[in-house]
């Protein structure tokens, strides 16, 4: 059964770097970007939404087990310090996600572990951050991620983000970007892992304030409503062995979904 009936709870994972180092970063984003994220999810949400706020400093970088089981859709906003996120959080995300739980990977992300493990490949791409204009495309008119979107996005300046993009065939291809060097970029891009949905968006390098943009802010919480889950029920998909009868008797199957049976022979 989809939880309609009661807020969907997102958490706003956020690297929090450029902020303390960078003054053109602070000026753009005096309470810092996970905060503008965060905004613009509440502004066009509103009540149907509750949030918080992770950042990377924070113990287990703010995604304990209890965090991401209270969580139904995470965004992701990394860029110099993919390295630090520790393997035992980027396995615990990508565990949530192939059980259920949403996740919106922004910008720089694409480089992130958690991102670079769920798509299978180096997620690899073209960059130029020479101030580009940047006009986002919607190739998919009817995906509920385009609801109210214009056509085209009109970003003045951004960080140029080009094609070859090193990940798989997305399953729905939303958004294309054009920039004035004459790139393009698959720029808005759905995944499934799992029982799990996934929505890669690249407008939000930290040189600008991309996440002030009205439209940009609308795609993002578009996003955070598609991607989330279809049930209220949480868990990995398991090897499952049943009897060549159970059709006929009814009997059930012998589920290995914990971590100590998951090392029985199939």
């Amino acid at each position: 059964m989809t939880p309609t009936s009661t807020p969907l709870r997102v958490t706003v994972w956020g690297e929090n770097r450029h902020e303390q180092r960078d003054e053109r970063v602070r000026a753009h984003y005096p309470e810092g970007m996970h905060a503008a994220i965060r905004d613009g999810i509440v502004e066009n949400l509103g009540e149907d939404v509750t949030t918080r706020i992770a950042l990377l400093d924070d113990p287990e970088h703010g995604l304990s087990e209890e965090v991401l089981a209270r969580t139904d859709v995470l965004t992701w906003w990394g860029h110099m310090a993919h390295d630090e996120v520790s393997d035992e959080v980027a396995e615990r995300v990508q565990r949530h996600v192939l059980a259920g739980m949403g996740l919106v990977v922004l910008h720089s992300g694409h480089w992130s572990k958690p991102f670079v493990r769920l798509m299978g490949t180096t997620c690899t791409l073209r960059w130029r951050n020479e101030s580009d204009r940047e006009l986002v495309w919607t190739v998919n008119p009817s995906h509920p991620i385009a609801e109210g979107v214009p056509h085209p996005i009109v970003i003045p300046e951004q960080e140029m983000y080009g094609e070859h993009f090193d990940i798989p065939v997305p399953d729905e291809l939303i958004f294309v970007s054009s920039f004035s060097g004459g790139e393009i970029f698959r720029s808005g891009c759905t995944f499934r892992r799992g029982k799990g949905k996934i929505f890669y968006f690249s407008p939000g390098d930290q040189d600008y304030p991309v996440y002030q943009h009205a439209d940009v802010r609308r795609v993002i919480a578009n996003g955070v409503q598609w991607a989330r889950p279809a049930s209220a029920e949480r868990e990995v998909p398991f090897l499952d062995r049943y009897p060549t009868d159970w059709f006929l008797t009814g009997e059930g199957g012998q589920g290995v979904g914990d971590a100590e049976a998951a090392g029985r022979d199939a």
